[in-house]
C-alpha cells in the first residue's frame, strides 16, 4: 500500500524521540451486507474503508493515531506529531526493511466479496422460506450474509531494520432470526454461523437449511415455555455456544490487557489452581478458516495454540507486545484490533474449554434435578471481580436425568472463579459457536466452545419459584 522507502521514513519520523518501536498499520477493506425481511430485500450495501494506523513505544508507553490520507505528507505529519509525545533523544534508525514470509491458516478460493448479490439473496429467499414454514405463529423472519475482504500491510521497527508483513482476512456469517406470535405473546431465536471461507463453503458445506429451520422450531417452543425457578442448581451447559460464559467470565480476566494492570482477578494466577482438575481450556488462532482464526495478529506475529489452563492450573495469558513488556512475556499471536482506527491489544480468538472423558447423554442422565441452558442472549460481566450475569436464551428443566420442560428468564449469575472450580463433569463433544467481541480494540470475529459441561451449585435467577 505504501512503497518501502516512505515505510522507512515513516518509521523514522516515528521514532525520532526516543520511541523504542514503531509500527504502521496500513488497511483497505472492502464489506457487503445484504438482509431479508419476509423473504424481501430490506437492505443491500457495499462500502469501502482504507486507512493507517501508527503506534509508538517507549518503554511501558504508548502513543497510536491513525488517517485515513495515505499520502507521504499526512504520513510524516502524523508520526511527527505522535513522536513529540515523548522527550528524548533518537535510539532506533532503520535503515533497511525485510518483507517476511507468513504461515497460511486460512486458504480462501476468492472473496466473499466476489460473489454476486444475486447469488446471497437466492439463498437467503430459500433459508426465509424454511423458516416461516415452519409455523404459522412465525410472523417474522430475518436473514442476512455479512461478509469482507481486508487487505493488511504492517510495518514495524525496534532495531535497524523495518520488518514488513501482508496479510488478508475474509469473513462471512449467515443469521436467521426468527420471531414467532400468539396472542400477546412474542419470542425469537436467533442463529449466525460464519466462517472464515469460501462461498462453496456456506452453500454446500454449512447447514443452513437446517438452521433455518431451528430457528422457527425454536421460537415456535419458547412460545410455551414456563417461568425459569430460581436458587442455587446444578447446571449442565451444551456444548458450542455454551462457552459464551467460560469466554466473557474467565476469557477476558486472562487477557494481558487486564493481567498486566492487576485489572483481573487471576493477575497473578500462574502456576495456581484456578479451576477444577477435569478443566483444561485454550486460545487458538490457528484452527484452520475459523471464524476466529488468523495468519498473522495485528502486530504481524503468526497466531499460536495458546494453553491457558491445564488440569485446573492457570498456565498462560494472551498476551501483546506492549502488556508483555510489563508482564515481562513474550508476544504470542494475540494482538487483535477491529480496524486501522483501534489500537491493537491481547484479544482472544477460538477460545474453548477441552475435551473431557464423560458422554454428554450421561451427564444429563446423571443430573437428578436442574437445569439445561443450550443457548444464550446477553449479559454482563466485572472482569476485575469475574462477576457475571447471563441470560440463557434457551434453557429446560432436568428431571430424574431427563430434559423436560422448556423454561423462559433464565439467568446464570456468578463469578468465573466460582464456575470454573465448581465443573465437575466435562464431556467429549466439542464444539465452536461464532460471535462478535467488544473490547479495548473493537469489535472482532470470535469463536467460543466447549464440550458439554456440568456445574455445581450455580445461582440461577427467574421468576419461576422453587425448582421441585
Amino acid at each position: 500500500m505504501i512503497a518501502q522507502k516512505l515505510a522507512i521514513e515513516v518509521l523514522n519520523a516515528a521514532l525520532a524521540t526516543g520511541g523504542d518501536y514503531a509500527e504502521i498499520y496500513l488497511e483497505n477493506t472492502i464489506s457487503e451486507n445484504v438482509t431479508l425481511d419476509n423473504g424481501k430485500v430490506d437492505h443491500s450495501s457495499r462500502a469501502q474503508s482504507y486507512g493507517c494506523g501508527i503506534r509508538i513505544l517507549q518503554g511501558f508507553n504508548s502513543v497510536y493515531g491513525f488517517t485515513s490520507d495515505l499520502s507521504r505528507k499526512s504520513l510524516l505529519t502524523l508520526a511527527g506529531q505522535l513522536s513529540r509525545r515523548f522527550e528524548g533523544e533518537r535510539k532506533i534508525s532503520v535503515k533497511e526493511a525485510k518483507n517476511e514470509r507468513i504461515p497460511v491458516v486460512n486458504r480462501m478460493h476468492g472473496p466473499l466479496t466476489d460473489v454476486p448479490v444475486e447469488e446471497k439473496i437466492r439463498l437467503l429467499r430459500e433459508a426465509s422460506s424454511i423458516t416461516m414454514g415452519v409455523d404459522s405463529r412465525i410472523v417474522r423472519c430475518q436473514v442476512g450474509f455479512n461478509d469482507s475482504h481486508k487487505d493488511i500491510e504492517i510495518w514495524n521497527a525496534e532495531g535497524s531494520v523495518a520488518h514488513h508483513y501482508k496479510n488478508t482476512e475474509d469473513h462471512g456469517r449467515f443469521f436467521d432470526e426468527a420471531i414467532a406470535k400468539e396472542g400477546n405473546r412474542i419470542e425469537s431465536a436467533f442463529e449466525g454461523p460464519g466462517r472464515c471461507a469460501s462461498w462453496d463453503w456456506f452453500v454446500h458445506t454449512l447447514d443452513w437449511r437446517e438452521r433455518a429451520k431451528k430457528a422457527g422450531e425454536t421460537a415456535i417452543r419458547l412460545l410455551s415455555a414456563v417461568e425459569c425457578p430460581q436458587g442455587k442448581y446444578t447446571v449442565v451447559i451444551a456444548n458450542g455456544w455454551g462457552g459464551v460464559v467460560f469466554h466473557e467470565a474467565c476469557g477476558h480476566s486472562l487477557e494481558a490487557t487486564a493481567t498486566a494492570r492487576h485489572l483481573s482477578v487471576f493477575s497473578d494466577s500462574i502456576g495456581k489452581q484456578i479451576a477444577s482438575p477435569i478443566v483444561s481450556a485454550y486460545d487458538d488462532g490457528t484452527i484452520p478458516n475459523e471464524w476466529g482464526s488468523n495468519n498473522i495478529d495485528s502486530e504481524g506475529h503468526a497466531t499460536q495454540k495458546n494453553q491457558l489452563i491445564k488440569d485446573g492450573i492457570c498456565v498462560g495469558f494472551l498476551v501483546d507486545k506492549f502488556n508483555g513488556r510489563r508482564l515481562g512475556m513474550e508476544a504470542n499471536g494475540t494482538s487483535r484490533r477491529q480496524n486501522y482506527q483501534f489500537e491493537p491489544t491481547s484479544r482472544m480468538s477460538n477460545t474453548y474449554i477441552a475435551a473431557g472423558k464423560d458422554n454428554p447423554e450421561d451427564i444429563l442422565k446423571d443430573t437428578k434435578l436442574g437445569i439445561y441452558v443450550t443457548n444464550f442472549g446477553g449479559g454482563s460481566v466485572e472482569p476485575i471481580t469475574g462477576k457475571f450475569n447471563f441470560s440463557a436464551n434457551e434453557a429446560y428443566i432436568i428431571r430424574g436425568g431427563k430434559v423436560c420442560e422448556m423454561v423462559k428468564g433464565c439467568t446464570l449469575i456468578g463469578s468465573g472463579a466460582e464456575v470454573l472450580m465448581n465443573i465437575d463433569r466435562v464431556g467429549n463433544d466439542v464444539a465452536l459457536g461464532q460471535g462478535m467481541c467488544g473490547s479495548q480494540s473493537g469489535s472482532i470475529p470470535v469463536n467460543v466452545g466447549q464440550p458439554t459441561i456440568r456445574i455445581q451449585n450455580l445461582t440461577v435467577g427467574g421468576r419461576g419459584g422453587k425448582l421441585v
